[in-house]
C-alpha cells in the first residue's frame, strides 16, 4: 500500500461532509426547536462508561498510529486497498463507543421514541436542504450580490461624508467603491458592506431574546432588534472611516495585517454585550419578580398539572449565580486583550504576552473561588490529551497547513525578544489558557445550560446536550481547526464528568497545548500556532 492510499482517508470524508453540510446546518435547528425542551425537562444523571471511552481512545490511537506509519512509508496492510476500509470501520466503531460511553443504549432508544416524529422531520428538513444546496447557491448568490451592492451604496456614501469632517483631499471612485486619500485608497468590497455584521447581529439577538424569553417583556424586546442592527451598522462605517485614516497615518501594515480584520469582531463584540446588558438591566425590557410571579401563578391556575411548575417559574426572578463572573473574566480577560492587541499591531502580534498577563491577574483575583474546585487528575487526562494533541496535527502531517509568516516574524526578533516572546507563548498555552477555557466551557457554559444557579450542578452529572453544545461552541473559536476543536471540547468535557473534577479537564487541555508546543518549536509548524 502506497502513503497515498491511506492518506486520502480523511480528505475523501472531509469531501463528503462539504455537501451534507447544508443538511446538519437545517436537521440539527429543527431537531432542537422540537425536542429541547422535552430533553431539558427530561435530562437525567447519566453513568458514563468509562471503559467504552477507553476503548474508544484505543480506537483513535489504532487510526492515528496507522496514518502515521502509512506517512512514514511502512506498509500496515497485507493488501492494496484494505486500508481504507478497515480504517473505516474502525473509526465508525470509535465513534460508537463514544456515543454509548456518554449515552447508555437504553437511553438512546428511549429518546428515539420519546422525540419521534420530531427527529424524523429533522432528518427530512436535511435531505430537502441537501436536495435544495445548488439552486438555492444560485438564487443566494444573485440575491446576495443586488442587496450588498446596495449596502456597497450606501456604506460608500456614508464613509465618505464622515472622512470630509476630518480630510480634505478626499478620493473617490462610486462605480469601483475605492475611496481614500492619495497616500492611501481602499475599495469597500460586498463583505465590507456591513452585511456580515447584520447577518451575525440579526443571528444573536434573535437566539439571545428566544433562550431568555421567560426572562424578557414582549414585545417591547423585539424593538431592540433593529436597534442592534443599526449599531452594527453604524459601527461598520465608523470603522471603514478608521481604516482609512489610520492608513493615510502611514501605519499600512497595522491597519490591513491588525485593524481591518479585528475591529468587525471588536464591534460586534460591544453590540453583543450591549444588547446582552440592556436586556438584563433595563426595566422597560426585564420582567420583574412580581411579574415572574404572576405568570408563575397564572400557569398555577390552569390546573393541577401545572401548579406543580411553580416553584420552577418562581427562579426566573433570582439573578445570576455570584460565581459566574469568577468562571468568565479570565476568558474574557484574554479575549478582550486579544481583539485589542491584534487590531493595534501588523501581521506579527508582538503585544502577545499581554494574554497571558490578563489572564494571570484574574485568575488571581478569583483564587478564593477556584479553592473550591477539585485540581486532582488521574490516568483519563493524560491519555485524552495526547489524543487530541494527534487529532490536532493530523492535517500537518498530511500537508494541508497553510503557510504562516510567524516562524520569519521571530527569525526577525533579537535573541533576547524571541526568547521573551516564545516563552510566554508557551506558558499561556500550558497554564492560563487551559485553565480560563476550561472554565468557561466546561465550568460554566454546559451547566448554565441546565440551570441559573449551575454551580449547584456537580460536573459529573452534567449531560450529553449540554456537552454537545458547549463543545461546538468551543470548537467554532477555534476557526479552521474547528473540526478539532469540537473534538477536543468533547475529550475535555467527558474527562471531567468521569470523575467530576476540573483537573482532569484542565490537565487534558494543558497536556495537548504543550505537545503541541513541542511540536511546532522542533518542527517549525509555525500554522498550528
Amino acid at each position: 500500500m502506497t502513503v497515498d492510499s491511506v492518506s486520502l482517508l480523511i480528505p475523501h470524508a472531509v469531501n463528503l461532509l462539504g455537501p451534507l453540510t447544508p443538511s446538519g446546518m437545517v436537521a440539527f435547528p429543527v431537531f432542537l426547536i422540537f425536542c429541547y425542551p422535552k430533553l431539558k425537562a427530561q435530562q437525567q444523571d447519566l453513568p458514563f462508561g468509562g471503559w467504552l471511552f477507553a476503548a474508544h481512545l484505543v480506537c483513535m490511537g489504532a487510526v492515528a498510529f496507522a496514518n502515521l506509519a502509512a506517512l512514514h512509508g511502512y506498509a500496515v496492510w497485507p493488501a492494496a486497498g484494505v486500508g481504507p476500509v478497515i480504517l473505516g470501520a474502525v473509526l465508525l466503531l470509535g465513534i460508537g463507543l463514544l456515543t454509548l460511553a456518554c449515552i447508555p443504549l437504553g437511553v438512546l432508544i428511549e429518546t428515539a421514541r420519546s422525540t419521534s416524529p420530531a427527529w424524523i422531520y429533522a432528518f427530512l428538513a436535511g435531505a430537502v436542504a441537501w436536495s435544495l444546496r445548488v439552486p438555492s447557491e444560485s438564487l443566494w448568490t444573485a440575491l446576495n450580490a443586488a442587496h450588498r451592492n446596495t449596502l456597497q451604496i450606501v456604506a460608500f456614501r456614508a464613509v465618505r461624508a464622515i472622512l470630509r469632517l476630518f480630510l480634505p483631499n478626499i478620493i473617490g471612485d462610486a462605480a469601483n467603491f475605492t475611496i481614500g486619500t492619495p497616500r492611501f485608497t481602499i475599495r469597500i468590497d460586498a463583505p465590507c458592506s456591513g452585511i456580515e455584521g447584520l447577518a451575525l447581529i440579526l443571528i444573536f439577538t434573535i437566539a439571545w431574546l428566544w433562550y431568555f424569553r421567560k426572562e424578557i417583556r414582549f414585545p417591547q424586546a423585539l424593538l431592540l432588534v433593529p436597534c442592534a442592527l443599526a449599531c452594527i451598522w453604524l459601527f461598520n462605517i465608523l470603522r471603514i472611516a478608521a481604516l482609512i485614516l489610520i492608513g493615510n497615518a502611514s501605519a499600512p501594515e497595522v491597519t490591513v495585517a491588525g485593524f481591518h480584520s479585528r475591529a468587525g469582531w471588536i464591534g460586534f463584540t460591544i453590540v453583543a454585550l450591549g444588547f446582552t446588558l440592556v436586556t438584563q438591566k433595563l426595566p422597560w425590557v426585564r420582567r420583574t419578580p412580581s411579574d415572574a410571579m404572576s405568570a408563575a401563578g397564572g400557569e398555577a391556575t390552569g390546573g393541577t398539572s401545572k401548579g406543580t411548575s411553580a416553584p420552577s417559574e418562581l427562579n426566573i426572578a433570582k439573578g445570576e449565580s455570584p460565581a459566574t463572573t469568577a468562571y468568565l473574566v479570565p476568558f474574557l480577560a484574554i479575549l478582550g486583550v486579544s481583539f485589542l492587541s491584534q487590531a493595534i499591531t501588523g501581521s506579527f502580534e508582538w503585544l502577545y504576552p499581554l494574554r497571558f498577563v490578563a489572564a494571570a491577574l484574574a485568575i488571581w483575583v478569583f483564587r478564593s473561588e477556584y479553592k473550591k474546585l477539585n485540581w486532582h487528575f488521574g490516568w483519563v487526562a493524560p491519555v485524552a490529551g495526547a489524543a487530541i494533541f494527534l487529532i490536532w496535527i493530523a492535517p500537518a502531517l498530511r500537508g494541508h497547513e497553510p503557510a504562516s509568516s510567524l516562524g520569519s516574524a521571530l527569525g526577525a526578533l533579537s535573541p533576547p525578544a524571541r526568547m521573551i516572546w516564545i516563552a510566554f507563548r508557551v506558558a499561556a498555552a500550558v497554564i492560563t489558557v487551559p485553565i480560563a477555557e476550561e472554565l468557561a466551557f466546561r465550568g460554566y457554559l454546559p451547566r448554565r445550560l441546565i440551570r441559573r444557579d449551575f454551580d449547584a450542578v456537580p460536573f459529573s452529572q452534567i449531560t450529553i446536550l449540554p456537552i454537545c453544545l458547549s463543545s461546538v461552541a468551543f470548537g467554532l473559536m477555534h476557526g479552521r481547526h474547528w473540526i478539532a476543536g469540537i473534538a477536543a471540547g468533547l475529550a475535555y468535557a467527558l474527562a471531567l464528568k468521569w470523575r467530576g473534577r476540573m483537573g482532569d479537564a484542565v490537565a487534558a487541555h494543558a497536556i495537548s497545548n504543550l505537545m503541541l508546543a513541542a511540536w511546532v518549536l522542533a518542527r517549525g509548524d509555525w500554522a498550528l500556532w
